[in-house]
């Protein structure tokens, strides 16, 4: 479901928002449909009755002999709308009632008039006095909440559709609502799945046209983006290669002159000056690998891999690394079949995961400490577990490693703060996921990546 911000900031969906602005609306075209219905009905109801009145006096007027009515109920005339029917003498006395529990009342005046009596309303005819009535005048009497009722129970059925329509027009307004949302959460979902690796337009041919505008802008930035992007990759690149060989020259040349120097503070500061461009160097090989794969990543090739013998790989290029730390190296036997330690992925790209994650682990490892590689596989999830014996990282920072050149502060390891974030991005590529926990047992940190 899409959703909008209102200036409080504030999130509030636009379907919702859509039916609270537009039920108000249909509720009052119900009410003034069925007010104007009702009216209506009535008015109708009121000349059709009245004449019927009309013509039902005026025919007994021209009787010569007045009619025997038989009594009627309260019920025929309130329910059913029985006329009631008295006719008076010329002195007002009467002569006959069809209903005598109504007192009878006569007006001076002929015509329709709206009285009451008995505790409720009536509508009244009353023959006007004229020569051709005689000596004889006729009232007939129609209960008002029999016309009230009436009235209401024919506008009722006119109102009855659009009463049964404004709900299903608010259900049809929402699914269609819903499916504009639907066009509009497929170009979120699309937006939201650009990396700097892969930035693509979005699509503008299922796009509502009212967003249109929107997602072309977008698209526009995109394009920006990804310039910026590689903007930025080919000046990284760039820079290291420009890097290299002046240092490569600069240790080469140390190289040459280590044996040059005596023993004591001279050989000290030697060694202080080797490390410094040995660090550099391994900074710019990490950027030279990192734009390598930003350039190269989408386009491995995906080839089945044996995570086993890539491990195997990884540890005998790094066990001089251990041998020089006096770190115990070693990977531990799974027990799963080799079929079971597959993966589809680019070798390159898990080899790179791997050396990053054991050569930190080594590199954090004080000498003597111990670095235990391990595969599991659980659930159908393939992973693979680096366990070191040092410091650890402080909680609140084990998602920070992963952002470039940072490094937790305090740490007398150094480095660039690139491995991780190479071997997050390689592990994507791979999809798999690295995550970084501190051991339960001693001190120590655990690497593990593994399929989602």
């Amino acid at each position: 479901m899409m959703i909008h911000v209102f200036p409080s900031g504030r999130l509030c969906s636009l379907r919702r928002a859509l039916l609270l602005w537009l039920l108000p609306v249909f509720l009052l075209v119900g009410a003034a449909s069925a007010g104007f219905a009702y009216w209506t009905y009535n008015r109708m109801v009121a000349t059709f009755m009245d004449s019927q009145m009309e013509l039902l006096a005026e025919s007994m007027v021209a009787q010569e002999q007045d009619m025997v009515w038989p009594a009627l109920t309260g019920e025929q005339i309130h329910k059913w709308g029985s006329y009631v029917v008295q006719v008076f003498d010329a002195d007002g006395r009467v002569r006959s009632n069809s209903w005598p529990e109504l007192a009878p009342s006569l007006q001076p005046a002929g015509g329709f008039h709206d009285i009451k009596a008995n505790g409720a309303r009536w509508r009244s005819y009353t023959t006007p006095v004229n020569e051709a009535s005689g000596s004889r005048r006729v009232r007939v009497l129609q209960s008002g909440e029999f016309r009230r009722h009436l009235a209401a129970e024919r506008a009722g059925s006119a109102i009855l559709p659009v009463i049964i329509l404004l709900p299903l027009s608010a259900f049809v307004l929402w699914c269609v609502a819903a499916m504009m949302s639907r066009a509009i959460g497929d170009i979120a979902r699309q937006a939201a799945a650009q990396d700097e690796n892969s930035i693509a337009e979005l699509p503008l041919d299922r796009v509502p046209q009212e967003i249109a505008p929107l997602v072309v802008s977008f698209n526009s930035l995109l394009t920006r983006l990804r310039d910026a992007f590689a903007t930025q990759r080919r000046f990284v690149q760039d820079a290291a290669h420009e890097l290299r060989t002046p240092i490569t020259a600069v240790s080469l040349q140390l190289e040459n002159l280590r044996g040059d120097f005596p023993a004591g503070a001279p050989a000290q500061r030697f060694a202080q000056l080797e490390a410094g461009v040995q660090r550099a160097q391994r900074l710019v090989d990490q950027l030279l690998r990192l734009s390598r794969q930003q350039s190269v990543g989408a386009e491995s090739p995906s080839i089945p891999v044996n995570v086993h013998e890539v491990l195997r790989e990884s540890i005998n290029t790094l066990i001089a690394l251990a041998d020089q730390r006096n770190i115990d190296l070693g990977l531990e036997e799974s027990g799963l079949p080799s079929e079971a330690t597959m993966l589809t992925c680019s070798s390159g790209d898990l080899r790179s995961v791997v050396d990053n994650m054991i050569e930190n682990a080594l590199r954090y490892s004080p000498e003597g400490g111990v670095v235990d590689v391990r595969v599991t596989k659980s659930q159908g999830k393939l992973a693979i577990e680096v366990a070191d014996t040092g410091p650890g990282i402080p909680p609140e920072l084990l998602d920070r490693v992963f952002d470039r050149f940072y490094r937790v502060p305090g740490s007398d390891v150094r480095g660039s703060g690139l491995g991780l974030s190479i071997a997050q991005s390689a592990a994507q590529r791979c999809s798999m996921r690295i995550s970084l926990r501190n051991r339960d047992d001693r001190s120590g940190l655990v690497a593990r990546v593994e399929t989602v």
